[in-house]
């Protein structure tokens, strides 16, 4: 009879109490069979576990995005006796007026002139303010420019007016330039959409051709800003570095994204490789990059790396999920690594210095490596090659200890290229390289203004009245007050 309370992971130790009863057997056939069997046995027992890990990859232990993760429904909680809404004691948030000199219309209204009484109202000066926002009736002003032609009194010669510089050549202008782009890269709206929108809002019919070629417009113009930019990331020293896949014309390609000191640079490349790395950072690159464990960006020597803890978290979680000795592995790292953030948020919410945190952080680190140490002695091949692989780059483990504004995390580039892949799942990647190289400028300028709390549509305001008008474009590299006020280094104060 058969023990159905036996678990798979037990049935290891099962066979090792078997060997002395399979010993004891003198038939050399039989002895042979029951072998055979108990490879048989061990080579689907290690299939079992593999598609078990298989199984149970998600999220929050593997680079899988959150979307592919099976719905499950949460337990019922138990329900609250407060009321909905606001709790006694809440302080409510109310928005404040605009002062009068900044409405544009003010009407008064009068009480009653009598009252029920049948007295005479009388009315005074003071009065309740209500303000109302309303959208005004859309229209869109449209110049027509008369180019008259001449003629030569001696010679007949015609000639015909050019237009001013300032003018468009085709029918749109600066600010519809600038939101077609908006439209389409920071609210990822689809060309048959902005069109659309044009019609419904504006009455204004356009073709899905006419927003194209004012993408093309715009990606021109942005040429010299996104260059720029290039050049002001690879002079950083601390960066941060992502890549996701992209497909242009159905062919797979890859979106990567760098970000320095509020400046976030997109580049749609052929491959995943180190050469694109390379040309993004600079072959000369010598300060920190924080990235994951992807092999392209081995070439950084460790010591000038910040591996994320993000995704050692996920790698560690892998771990635990394993039996036997993994297991203990694994718990144990995901204790420290718990323990490590609880420390870092205390940095930087300053509640806990830089030395402080660097004494904490010393036993921590010991004690990781030395787990890590032994997992490359597991037997489970997956956790000891794992192991293996971090413990090659220990040093870029702990540059967020030592060096002022360093994260431990590689979040703000996940963030940052969250965007285009939300992008990309909206509108289906791009069709010909020049569509590519557009969606390259104008994602960097969305990201980069996000970054610095700038308006897209602003800057793009900005950038095509500055290029008819033969001005200096604008920068998307911040200003010293900005770097100051919106990424303040964490835990500067010893």
């Amino acid at each position: 009879m058969v023990d159905k309370s036996v678990k798979s992971e037990d049935i290891p130790e099962l066979l090792d109490s078997l060997k002395p009863a399979i010993d004891a057997i003198t038939d050399p056939n039989a002895k042979a069979i029951i072998n055979t069997l108990i490879v048989i046995i061990n080579f689907q027992q290690k299939e079992i576990e593999n598609l078990k890990e298989k199984l149970n990859t998600n999220s929050d232990n593997s680079s899988k995005p959150p979307s592919t993760t099976p719905f499950k429904s949460s337990k019922k909680k138990k329900k609250s006796k407060r009321n909905r809404g606001g709790q006694p004691g809440h302080k409510g948030v109310t928005r404040n007026l605009l002062p009068e000199n900044a409405v544009d219309k003010i009407e008064q209204h009068k009480p009653p002139e009598q009252c029920s009484c049948g007295g005479k109202v009388q009315t005074t000066s003071r009065y309740r303010r209500h303000q109302v926002h309303e959208l005004p009736p859309i229209k869109i002003e449209v110049t027509e420019h008369q180019l008259f032609y001449g003629c030569c009194e001696e010679c007949n010669k015609e000639y015909l007016a050019e237009l001013p510089s300032s003018v468009p050549t085709g029918m749109l202008g600066a600010c519809l330039l600038a939101l077609i782009a908006t439209l389409g890269s920071d609210y990822k709206m689809s060309k048959r959409d902005v069109a659309r929108l044009f019609r419904d809002l504006f009455q204004l019919t356009i073709c899905i051709a006419t927003v194209k070629r004012a993408e093309e417009t715009v990606s021109e113009v942005l040429k010299s800003p996104v260059e720029e930019a290039k050049n002001y990331v690879k002079e950083k020293k601390i960066v941060n570095c992502d890549e996701t896949s992209h497909a242009e014309s159905g062919k797979r390609m890859w979106t990567w994204v760098v970000i320095a000191n509020m400046v976030a640079i997109f580049t749609i490349a052929k491959t995943r490789s180190s050469e694109v790395a390379k040309a993004l950072l600079g072959a000369a690159f010598n300060g920190i990059l924080g990235s994951d464990r992807y092999s392209a960006y081995s070439w950084v020597e460790a010591k000038c790396r910040q591996i994320c803890w993000a995704h050692l978290k996920r790698d560690f979680k892998k771990i635990s999920e394993r039996p036997g000795q993994s297991k203990w592995i694994g718990l144990r790292l995901l204790y420290y690594t718990r323990l490590m953030f609880h420390h870092w948020h205390k940095v930087c919410d300053g509640t806990m210095t830089r030395e402080q945190f660097k004494i904490l952080m010393k036993a921590i680190r010991r004690q990781i490596e030395k787990l890590l140490m032994t997992g490359t002695f597991a037997e489970n091949s997956k956790t000891k090659n794992t192991c293996l692989q971090i413990l090659k780059i220990k040093e870029a483990l702990w540059n967020f200890v030592d060096t002022i504004g360093v994260e431990p995390t590689n979040n703000i580039a996940e963030q940052v290229l969250r965007q285009i892949v939300i992008w990309r799942k909206i509108c289906f990647g791009t069709w010909s390289p020049s569509g590519t190289l557009y969606l390259e400028r104008v994602m960097t300028v969305v990201a980069t203004c996000r970054l610095q709390e700038r308006s897209v549509f602003g800057f793009l305001c900005d950038a095509m009245h500055a290029h008819l008008e033969g001005k200096t474009l604008p920068s998307l590299l911040p200003n010293q007050s900005l770097i100051q006020l919106k990424r303040p280094a964490v835990g500067a104060v010893a």
